[in-house]
């Protein structure tokens, strides 16, 4: 009777423990901040892109023809945004030649992979844009935007640690047919001599009021 008593309580015991062995088996360990990471295989980013790919309706007789253009990018260099600002600023509005041989004498890191973008991109223009000239290009658009962002550590003294990001940044560009504009900017500064006119302008407006 003590045998079969024993055996019937460790079976109670054993279907009651038996939700929640199943429970710890299929309880989720990783950690929450796991689904917000960025998918690793992703080249970066598309829209950019999806430009070249739109198709424009027939022009009316008359109307202004539209210049073509190409749209190229390079995405994860390995250079700081900010600092790929400054290069993509420079080559705002120039020729495509003139911006490729001012990029060669700049001694920036990514001056380089820059230059090779727009390079790229004159030669898509030729051969799947048909732009029939390819020096007849200017940049009529060039910024920079910021990539995937590595963190790492940095041993400190004391046994203490610090963080350090890897930063990553993407390149785009637009070139389009045609001759550059001389002025790309809207308030871009006057010349010195429309300067000088405005302001002897000004001086010969001059009037001390009340006066005799």
């Amino acid at each position: 009777m003590t045998l079969r008593l024993i055996k019937d309580v460790m079976n109670i015991s054993a279907r009651l423990c038996q939700p929640l062995i199943t429970q710890k088996l299929a309880f989720h360990n990783t950690p929450s901040v796991a689904a917000w990471e960025p998918n690793k295989t992703e080249s970066g980013p598309t829209r950019w892109l999806e430009n070249n790919k739109k198709i424009y309706p027939p022009q009316e007789p008359g109307e202004e023809p539209r210049p073509a253009f190409v749209c190229h990018q390079r995405e994860n260099i390995k250079y700081s945004p900010k600092k790929m600002w400054y290069i993509a600023c420079l080559v705002r509005g120039m020729s495509v030649d003139e911006a490729i041989k001012q990029l060669k004498f700049v001694t920036k890191k990514g001056a380089k992979d820059v230059r090779e973008v727009i390079e790229e991109a004159k030669a898509l223009a030729v051969q799947e844009h048909n732009v029939e000239f390819a020096s007849n290009l200017w940049v009529a658009e060039s910024f920079s935007g910021k990539g995937m962002v590595i963190k790492g550590l940095r041993r400190h003294a004391r046994g203490r640690r610090g963080l350090i990001r890897y930063s990553y940044c993407h390149y785009f560009v637009r070139l389009e047919e045609g001759k550059p504009p001389k002025k790309y900017y809207a308030s871009a500064p006057k010349e010195p001599h429309e300067m000088l006119e405005d302001w002897m302008t000004h001086m010969r407006r001059r009037k001390v009021f009340n006066s005799i």
